[in-house]
């Protein structure tokens, strides 16, 4: 039997996205972040070492790692869907937004938010006023700048087609889509990306993006 281990808020409800997508049969076995250090359960370790979401188990096969797992999903659920043909300028534009989630625009969008949060607890109150001082300026020269250039690029790119491979929904849509909720959700400035925010509300009204909350529950990036 196919199981997505799913934290809450977290990455892995575009797995859930997609199996929907997909309507391929699998069951969710939902884990809690920890309530003070919002991390994921240790529990989580019993399934893969590094003890994270999203991971898959289908059978005796464990994948982690969402881009390896939407890869997996689509080449044995797929059927040839929400994947553009080989040769293609689509699959080109695919496999590039399909990495782009993980490698360009989330680990900006994480060291955003740690540095927002120097400043608070657990940083001992004697130094709190210099971390925060330091959060601000790593994000007012390094991680704002390259969000903003970052996600002007995507506002050009969906100026191209519906989706970012092209006018059919690809498994790089599932990918972007978190980084999209989190601009949307956390990120000063998101008004000025009109096509991404159109991108987002396409990505919420999509039945299959609906099913899946209702496997997932909760989802605090929605607001």
């Amino acid at each position: 039997m196919l199981t997505v281990h799913h934290l809450e808020n977290s990455r892995s409800q575009r797995v859930l996205w997609l199996l929907e997508e997909l309507g391929a049969a699998y069951e969710v076995r939902r884990y809690e972040r920890d309530p003070k250090t919002m991390l994921a359960p240790p529990e989580l370790e019993a399934v893969h070492p590094l003890g994270k979401s999203p991971v898959i188990t289908d059978g005796d096969v464990t994948v982690a790692e969402t881009g390896a797992i939407v890869e997996y999903l689509i080449d044995r659920y797929g059927e040839g869907r929400l994947r553009p043909e080989p040769g293609t300028p689509e699959r080109l534009r695919y496999t590039y937004w399909l990495h782009a989630a993980e490698g360009t625009f989330m680990p900006v969008l994480v060291m955003k938010l740690v540095m927002s949060r120097l400043g608070h607890p657990p940083i001992p109150w004697l130094i709190r006023p210099i971390a925060k001082k330091v959060g601000e300026g790593v994000q007012r020269e390094f991680t704002d700048p390259r969000i903003d250039a970052s996600f002007a690029f995507a506002e050009r790119e969906l100026g191209k087609s519906t989706w970012f491979a092209g006018e059919a929904l690809t498994g790089a849509d599932i990918m972007m889509s978190f980084p999209c909720e989190a601009l949307m959700a956390r990120a000063a400035g998101a008004g000025r990306y009109p096509r991404v925010a159109a991108f987002v509300d396409r990505v919420h009204a999509r039945p299959a993006y609906q099913r899946a909350l209702e496997r997932g529950g909760p989802y605090a990036l929605l607001g």
